[in-house]
């Protein structure tokens, strides 16, 4: 007679059950992530409604000590070495990213340890009654107003309300937040921070953010607060004055990349071997190892640095040991990321001009390759063009797919369009990532690379594939 399932078996059949329960939850409620359309307004980003739902859980925000970062670009990887130089000073840390690659539990993060299944799914447990009432409150407003602005909440709130209650329920020493998208009327900014971050300027989401650095900068620097430091790796004229304005008219201390620190990057062709120097205000390092990868890479790292500065002069003992530590142990999924050697295939979630500029860089200083294939797709509203600028002539070979777990992707044939208009050299189209992941395998010998870049989404779906 042959057995059923086990014990263990059903418990995880439950549980995946609740799981999947718990995300379709989440999933259910607007997803600017994956919207074909992505606003960025305060009829839609409205952080009363933020502060409502955190109200109605008890507002765990108040009790955590938060480091806020900003930022077009690096601002995942300088909240992984911050965070990471916390723990290496015995600090509990809890760490909110996003998007992320593979389960939302990446996105909060203790101790380098992602929040468990069971914790999953209480954290939405304890979200459906809040959900619940301010969806009551919404519909009453529409009917009273015939204004559908004020929904209930989104799910990147939800996202940011569960990150906020699993390190207030963890008992944190610090929270380190990444915003999700500009900075202003971003959920995460219902915080009060001890410090906040802005790692750089570029052009990117210039729909809702702006089309000038200027214009992006302001929406950046409104998680600026008064009285609280900023540290800025911004060094770009423009931005750079905007910021300066709004810090000046917050009475918010200002710390800047190239006044009051500074960096050296040395690149070496093994690409476990890059280091920095680091001059701050109150500290002097050199040969210093990076865990992540390019000279970018040392830009962030001194940002985190200026920050430990800052909270050493709020009394927090962070010995030169743990900053050596943390820095060399940081680590960001799909940023210069290598997942093979022979063929060298490296991933990287670049995804406007920028930031497609320091990966070709890093590639050009860190890595040794005898051909270079290019597999890449992106989203709507990039700049291509940019991109494409700085792609030409750097690849022995182009590819263009399209991700399909986010409808804002671009058909190859688009992108293909795009290229060719430029006077560029003629590329492969793959309709899937995995077409696309097998035709570069098929092309890649032992001494060659294939690099995978251009959006979030087309790492997510291929990094499992080629790990």
């Amino acid at each position: 007679m042959p057995l059923g399932p086990s014990i263990n078996q059903k418990n995880k059949q439950k549980t995946d059950s609740l799981r999947q329960a718990a995300i379709d939850f989440l999933f259910g409620r607007i997803d600017y992530e994956r919207a074909l359309s992505v606003p960025y307004r305060t009829r839609e980003f409205k952080l009363d409604r933020m502060r409502r739902l955190l109200f109605l859980v008890g507002n765990p925000e108040r009790d955590l000590r938060i480091v806020h970062v900003a930022g077009t670009k690096g601002k995942g990887s300088c909240a992984s070495f911050i965070s990471r130089i916390l723990m290496s000073a015995g600090l509990r840390v809890g760490l909110f990213t996003s998007p992320h690659l593979d389960r939302i539990e990446e996105r909060l993060v203790v101790d380098d340890q992602p929040c468990s299944v069971d914790e999953l799914i209480d954290l939405v447990d304890r979200l459906r009654p809040a959900v619940a009432i301010m969806d009551r409150e919404a519909a009453v407003a529409l009917k009273e107003t015939g204004d559908d602005a004020d929904g209930g909440p989104t799910y990147f709130e939800l996202a940011t309300a569960m990150g906020l209650m699993h390190f207030s329920a963890r008992k944190v020493d610090f929270a380190v937040l990444e915003v999700g998208l500009g900075g202003r009327l971003d959920s995460t900014n219902v915080c009060d921070p001890v410090v906040t971050v802005i790692t750089s300027i570029s052009l990117d989401h210039t729909r809702q953010l702006g089309d000038t650095l200027g214009q992006i900068a302001r929406e950046k620097a409104g998680i600026v607060k008064p009285g609280v430091p900023l540290v800025s790796g911004v060094v770009e004229p423009e931005p750079r004055d905007v910021i300066r304005e709004i810090c000046r008219n917050e009475n918010a201390p200002l710390v800047e990349l190239g006044r009051d620190f500074d960096y050296q990057y040395h690149a070496g062709r093994d690409p476990n071997g890059s280091c920095m120097d680091f001059e701050g205000s109150s500290c002097r390092y050199e040969g210093l190892r990076l865990g992540l990868i390019g000279r970018h890479q040392g830009a962030n790292a001194s940002v985190a640095l200026a920050v430990v500065e800052q909270l050493r002069l709020h009394g927090w003992e962070i010995s030169d040991g743990a900053v050596a530590a943390g820095l060399a142990a940081a680590r960001c999924a799909g940023r210069v990321e290598v997942l093979r050697h022979r063929p060298l295939v490296v991933i990287d979630t670049a995804h406007n001009r920028a930031s497609i500029e320091a990966l070709v860089a890093t590639l050009d200083e860190s890595f040794q390759a005898r051909r270079r294939m290019l597999v890449f797709a992106t989203t709507q509203e990039k700049d291509i063009n940019g991109m494409f600028a700085a792609l030409r002539g750097r690849f022995d070979r182009v590819l263009f797919t399209q991700y399909r777990s986010n409808p804002r992707g671009i058909p190859p044939r688009e992108l293909n369009e795009l290229w060719s208009a430029t006077g560029a050299q003629p590329v492969d189209i793959c309709e899937t990532p995995e077409e696309a992941w097998q035709t570069a395998l098929n092309w890649a010998e032992p001494e060659d690379m294939i690099c995978v870049a251009g959006s979030f989404y087309i790492v997510a779906e291929l990094r499992p594939l080629i790990m």
